[in-house]
């Protein structure tokens, strides 16, 4: 079963204020070691780079590792000088790889 994304940009910020931005990934995380109800080894299907781009550059990246919990949750900081676009990205085992955008509008 699929859980969706959480993106939490906030809606209009002051231009120059340092905003949170709060991303909860939708991904099950299996490490690789747990059995299925068959008894055979899941596959490991792991998150295990983000990065988060403000209209190109880089302003907050994580490597992921096994102990990481399913859905992982990561919050960091960002000015919001001005009107621009949020890029976050992620990428796993398998070539898995998913991108989506949020806008980040100053008042």
């Amino acid at each position: 079963m699929a859980t969706r994304t959480l993106i939490h940009v906030p809606d209009a910020p002051r231009r120059g204020e340092v905003v949170e931005i709060r991303v909860t990934l939708g991904h099950a995380m299996e490490n690789g070691l747990r059995p299925d109800g068959y008894g055979n080894v899941v596959p490991r299907s792991l998150v295990t780079r983000f990065e988060c781009r403000l209209d190109g550059t880089l302003v907050a990246a994580a490597d992921l590792y096994p102990a990481i919990a399913a859905n992982p949750y990561l919050a960091f900081w960002v000015r919001a000088n001005g009107p621009g676009t949020l890029s976050f990205e992620w990428w796993g085992d398998w070539d898995f790889h998913h991108r989506e955008t949020r806008a980040i509008q100053p008042a």
